[in-house]
């Protein structure tokens, strides 16, 4: 099955766009994770910086202690223990501060804290003793004691600290193992979407450079073949003109012939030749008329835009039901109509339109009832229509003109036949005719980008539905 180009295309776009968002997702993901990772590297390094600091203050502080306790400098004692502590609470303070996220953080400060308490007591207890130059080992014992418990305290959190940043380096290595092949994968496909939509449009465009080549090649050959069938059409309206009064010569000499044979010789004539002339004349007769209705027929539906004008369709009823005045009264036949639009139109063959289905309805007459003939119009939309229209045609507005009669009506299966050329339904020794009437009909309603359809039912009557454009917007295409 073959896939169309916008199909292949519009899919290929959309892996593409699939495609960047999950590397889209997956950057912001890993860059997150380096940014976490980076935050918790300078959070521990933070950390253990104070942890160090605060250490090594307490430290110094101590080896201040035992520095002056060997020498007697008081230099050691300068800065004195309470400015030292006071240092070592806001290194503390800040640490604090820190990692304040961090609840069990918070509580091994909390026990730091305590325990540098005890420190800041022992400092001062010792700084006190060694000015008054008293001598005690124990206190050089329990500094020692208290210095293990804050080493230890600040090896607990600076595990704490390492565990976190070991847990950060775990997962942006895991991120960094999938992010590789991500991003390899996701370039490998880029580039064959790129080379595949590359492919694609250059063979689309020499496809399309074929087809408008294709295209101009048959609309030149179009042109060529409308100018000759123009021509030919030309050359056969002619030939039907002349055709017909080359035809109407010989006619005429056959009739005036067996005029004179009748006039001069009829009365020595045998009865059955006289009847053979009568039969001859009434064959010419039917020859005549079947000469003038093709004539009319090839004339019938020759309708270009300058011919095209306003007809106000209730003035052409009342025209064509004057002209058939002598012959509804034979059949005792009546016309009701209701209010008709004006329409766009060639009013000599809307003329010839109306005047064929009247005189067809007048024609097929029941003998057993008078005849009514009932005229009704309808304006609808193309869309709304019953019958199928031409697509261009769906918002087109029309008038649907119903001629609905009382005669002798016709079988339904015969609708489309009777719009056919010379079809009869009846013989002519029953109704006259050469069956070109509704011929010329249907001629008149394409001409005219309209529909015609008939409905009947023998015995009963019959309807002809008439389906016109109010405006003629398609007048210059063909059918």
């Amino acid at each position: 099955m073959h896939i169309p180009v916008q199909k292949k295309l519009r899919a290929g776009f959309f892996i593409a766009a699939t495609v960047m968002i999950i590397a889209s997702v997956c950057s912001y993901i890993v860059t997150k994770n380096l940014l976490d990772n980076a935050r918790w590297m300078n959070h521990t390094i933070e950390v253990s910086k104070r942890l160090e600091v605060i250490t090594k203050q307490v430290k110094d502080a101590e080896a201040a202690i035992r520095g002056f306790s060997i020498t007697r400098d008081t230099a050691f004692l300068r800065p004195s223990m309470q400015e030292r502590s006071i240092k070592i609470e806001e290194e503390y303070l800040h640490l604090r501060e820190v990692t304040k996220a961090s609840p069990q953080q918070q509580l091994h400060l909390d026990t730091l804290k305590h325990l540098l308490d005890n420190k800041y007591k022992q400092l001062a207890a010792g700084e006190t003793k060694w000015r008054s130059f008293k001598k005690d080992t124990s206190s050089v014992q329990e500094g020692e004691k208290s210095m293990d418990k804050i080493d230890r305290k600040v090896q607990d959190m600076m595990k704490i600290e390492e565990g976190h940043l070991q847990n950060q380096s775990e997962m942006q290595h895991f991120y960094s193992m999938i992010w590789a092949p991500v991003i390899f994968i996701s370039s490998l496909i880029a580039i064959f979407i790129g080379i595949y939509s590359y492919v694609t449009l250059t063979r689309e465009y020499r496809l399309q450079l074929h087809i408008e080549s294709r295209l101009k090649s048959y609309q030149r050959d179009l042109q060529q073949n409308i100018s000759l069938l123009n021509k030919s059409n030309e050359e056969l309206e002619q030939f039907a003109y002349v055709a017909s009064h080359d035809l109407q010569e010989p006619l005429r000499k056959i009739s005036t012939f067996s005029d004179r044979l009748q006039i001069k010789y009829g009365s020595l004539l045998p009865t059955e030749a006289n009847e053979l002339l009568d039969r001859m004349g009434a064959a010419v007769t039917r020859m005549r008329v079947l000469i003038n209705d093709l004539l009319i027929f090839s004339r019938a539906g020759r309708i270009t835009p300058d011919s095209i004008v306003k007809v106000d369709l209730n003035t052409l009823l009342q025209q064509v039901s004057s002209d058939l005045e002598e012959r509804l009264q034979e059949k005792k036949g009546t016309i009701h109509t209701e209010e008709l639009p004006v329409i766009e139109g060639h009013p000599t063959a809307l003329q010839q339109l109306f005047q064929n289905i009247l005189t067809n309805a007048i024609k097929f007459a029941s003998p057993e009832r008078e005849l009514v003939i009932n005229v009704s119009c309808k304006i609808i939309k193309g869309a709304a229509l019953d019958i199928p229209v031409r697509e261009n045609q769906l918002d087109d507005t029309f008038c649907q003109l119903s001629f609905e009669d009382n005669g002798i009506g016709f079988e339904p299966a015969y609708a489309e036949r009777i719009f056919l050329l010379f079809q009869r339904l009846h013989g002519m020794s029953e109704y006259s005719g050469t069956g070109i009437g509704l011929a010329i009909c249907k001629k008149i309603t394409d001409s005219h980008h309209g529909y015609i359809k008939a409905y009947g039912e023998a015995g009963k009557g019959a309807t002809f539905m008439v389906i016109l454009p109010l405006t003629q917007t398609h007048q210059d295409e063909q059918y």
